[in-house]
């Protein structure tokens, strides 16, 4: 399968568990995504223990981070979705704490968890992306749909897993949409609706992986498409040609360098009739369940679960203090 890696990016390898020292895996916290979360960490605790690492859960919302520091924890394996655990604040506590930890660092987190300044800054990339326009309130809706047209997308700009995002197929249905996403950020973006095949591409340790083409017979690919239906679809091979799937792993690591994303993650894409790739959004903590992306591309890769969580804990020792 094809892989693409960015240059100039380098990790160390780690063969010994015991390189990794005590390792606690931050799952659960009390974002949106705390159900979806326990699954991540549990199943990367799994790996992690069946690959010799002295791991353990460590649930934020039941303990302080400070705890990690009074019972030796060598490194952090970030396994917290959502708000807290996404967007660059238990990065930063980490950084306070001096405990090294997985994946992006405050700033990447951040932007990744924040949807208007990714577009922004993977436009100025070069990284396409559907139009969009940020719904201040009743006001902008006749201009949303004079400008963007029907359907919408309406979402909150700092949630993942499509949580608070609707589809807007009439005028009718915007004031209830923008409520929703409102309801989790006040910042909410209304996103020209683009029909099209959906695809994404993971990252791992500055390397593209295998695109993934997703179908699925919901109107969008949504919170119970993307954890618990069975009725989604994932392709690997996406389907695309050379050329083509060469263009989204270009696309997906310009996005991950635009953003200051780091170590691994996940972007995804929609295609229109024309079959440019056009960025919806960047994920710094990406789901590890049973229904998951990466570790499909991953396998995809030859890379089996326990070895690709062992690659994301690999990615803590570039934050480690020298």
């Amino acid at each position: 399968m094809s892989r693409l890696r960015a240059t100039g990016v380098g990790f160390r390898r780690v063969g010994d568990a015991a390189a990794f020292g005590r390792v606690a895996v931050l799952m659960g916290g009390a974002s949106a995504e705390r159900e979806i979360s326990l699954m991540t960490g549990n199943a990367v605790l799994e790996a992690l223990v069946s690959r010799g690492a002295q791991a353990a859960a460590f649930d934020p919302a039941e303990r302080p981070l400070a705890a990690l520091v009074e019972e030796n924890t060598d490194r952090v394996w970030i396994a917290l979705h959502g708000p807290g655990g996404e967007d660059g604040a238990v990065q930063g506590a980490l950084e306070w704490l001096g405990v090294p930890y997985t994946g992006s660092g405050v700033m990447g987190s951040a932007v990744g968890m924040d949807k208007l300044r990714t577009k922004q800054l993977a436009q100025a990339a070069g990284v396409a992306t559907p139009a969009w326009i940020v719904l201040r309130g009743a006001s902008d809706f006749e201009r949303a749909i004079a400008e963007l047209g029907l359907p919408l997308a309406v979402k909150p700009a700092s949630q993942g897993s499509s949580v608070g995002m609707s589809r807007v197929g009439s005028a009718s249905e915007l004031p209830a949409a923008w409520r929703s996403a409102t309801a989790l950020d006040p910042v909410v973006i209304a996103e020209q609706w683009i029909t099209g095949a959906e695809y994404t591409v993971g990252i791992l340790q500055g390397e593209a992986l295998p695109a993934v083409r997703i179908e699925t017979p919901r109107a969008f690919y949504d919170y119970q498409a993307k954890y618990f239906a069975d009725d989604t679809r994932y392709l690997i091979p996406s389907g695309l040609a050379a050329d083509g799937e060469q263009q989204l792993q270009q696309a997906a690591l310009a996005t991950f360098a635009a953003t200051g994303a780091a170590g691994w993650g996940r972007v995804d894409f929609v295609a229109g009739a024309d079959g440019v790739p056009l960025l919806l959004e960047i994920n710094t903590v990406p789901g590890m369940t049973g229904h998951s992306l990466v570790p499909m591309a991953a396998r995809a890769a030859g890379i089996d679960f326990a070895e690709l969580v062992w690659r994301v804990l690999e990615t803590s020792f570039a934050r480690e203090r020298t």
